[in-house]
């Protein structure tokens, strides 16, 4: 396996969400392991985490979060790591009707040299892509992989290109 991502959300409820992001990585051999850590409610539980992560040799960290959405940028100041936030609508009872607006809002507001890359609200897999990129610039196999994927892409694009509007 080329590369080690860390996957983190804070509720068992966007384990369907983020479990996308899985999919990719195993599509591109990539390791991954996922943890369920509130920002909020464990805070020194997390911290623990993502220092085990660093000591692991894991290289990126995914981090899921809706609402406040403090997840991503809670392990972005514990770590040098990138890190990459994915907003999430909130789907608990209770929630806040914002669809996610609120978390990506959050999540693209850090302060000054505490980045997060952000992708759209619910896109783990553009997450786990954005994180293969971040990978493949260490790891020859990932670029490959990656540069061999991102031709299948162009080549449906081709095939696909012509529109058929006769009656």
């Amino acid at each position: 396996m080329a590369g080690k991502v860390a996957i983190f959300f804070g509720s068992k409820s966007d384990s369907e969400t983020m479990k996308k992001s899985a999919s990719v990585f195993k599509d591109f051999g990539v390791e991954f392991k996922a943890f369920v850590i509130s920002a909020h409610r464990a805070g020194e539980l997390l911290r623990k985490t993502v220092k085990k992560v660093e000591d692991e040799g894991f290289e990126v960290i995914i981090a899921g979060a809706g609402l406040a959405a403090a997840l991503p940028g809670v392990i972005a100041g514990i770590t040098t790591l990138p890190v990459i936030g994915v907003p999430l609508e909130c789907v608990s009872a209770g929630s806040n009707g914002l669809s996610g607006l609120d978390a990506l809002l959050s999540i693209v507001q850090m302060p000054p040299q505490i980045p997060v890359a952000t992708v759209g609200i619910g896109n783990s897999k553009n997450a786990a892509y954005l994180a293969v990129e971040i990978l493949s610039i260490k790891y020859v196999e990932l670029k490959e992989k990656l540069v061999s994927f991102r031709a299948g892409l162009l080549k449906n694009a081709e095939d696909g290109m012509e529109a058929d509007f006769s009656l």
